[in-house]
């Protein structure tokens, strides 16, 4: 069994990267980082003030830094940003430093976690729907081409989700 470095969560948004990122730290003992979070602390503003500020592409070059960053840490368990496959050096980073694991799930759902969320610049549009299902269709792809893992996230609660997700972990890694 291989050392699998760090664990790194990637999907859209709504998916539960972080609530399952979180429990898996606790479970194998290393730190755990929220990408998004990360880039809010270091920046010391929100990320919809990103947006507004320097736009989606101001946003994704701190968030391409951020994760050139992460990477060469080690013992993180580490929530992605929904959109961090959208850049190939972010997808080399990750897929070369550790065990990349895809929660997939379906844009209905996504859309009911999300709806009420004001802290996603990319669902303030007419119909946040239809954005979803665009950006599953470009994103979904990225995701499976760089995950060693991948987890439908659609049934049972957090804790069955969790459970799951370890289990492909420990089958494949030495934590």
């Amino acid at each position: 069994m291989e050392r699998c470095g760090n664990i790194y969560l990637v999907g859209m948004m709504g998916a539960g990267k972080t609530t399952v990122g979180r429990h898996l730290a606790k479970r194998f003992g290393r730190r755990f980082l929220d990408a998004d979070h990360e880039i809010e602390a270091r920046t010391g503003v929100r990320i919809p003030t990103i947006f507004e500020i320097e736009g989606e592409a101001g946003f994704r070059k701190r968030e391409t830094q951020v994760i050139a960053q992460l990477a060469a840490e080690e013992g993180l368990v580490l929530a992605t940003g929904g959109g961090v496959v959208l850049d190939p050096a972010n997808r080399d980073a990750l897929a070369a430093s550790g065990l990349v694991v895809y929660l997939n799930a379906p844009p209905a759902m996504l859309y009911e976690r999300t709806r009420h969320d004001r802290n996603r610049p990319l669902l303030r549009v007419a119909n946040p729907l239809a954005k979803l299902e665009e950006l599953y269709r470009t994103r979904d792809p990225l995701y499976r081409e760089i995950a060693d893992i991948v987890v439908d996230a659609v049934a049972g609660g957090v804790t069955q989700l969790v459970a799951k997700v370890e289990t492909e972990i420990r089958s494949r890694c030495e934590p």
